[in-house]
């Protein structure tokens, strides 16, 4: 059984602590590190008055991520099916001849 680790995470100059398993430690701290990084980057091109503003347009940007790389694969999934059914469907005739 794996022992967990109590780490400390650091986002907008809060720590936060956590209890994880030890596979979940470094993505945890690459995580905190681009949250940061992003909230850097919108408090130097934005004018914001809150860090709750800035952290919710982080969160929508990461979200919004996500949903675009799962669009963008069902669509290539959805693309690989049709041209495997058409190649399948040719297969077939030629065979069937």
């Amino acid at each position: 059984m794996t022992e967990k680790l109590k780490i400390k995470i650091s986002i907008a100059d809060r720590v936060y602590p956590l209890t994880v398993e030890p596979s979940q430690e470094e993505g945890l701290r690459a995580a905190s590190k681009k949250i940061d990084v992003t909230i850097k980057k919108f408090e130097e091109s934005y004018a914001v008055r809150d860090k709750q503003d800035v952290l919710a347009m982080c969160a929508l940007q990461f979200a919004s991520q996500i949903e675009q790389k799962q669009i963008s694969s069902s669509t290539s999934t959805d693309e690989a099916f049709e041209r495997l059914k058409k190649l399948d469907d040719k297969l077939n005739s030629l065979l069937n001849k």
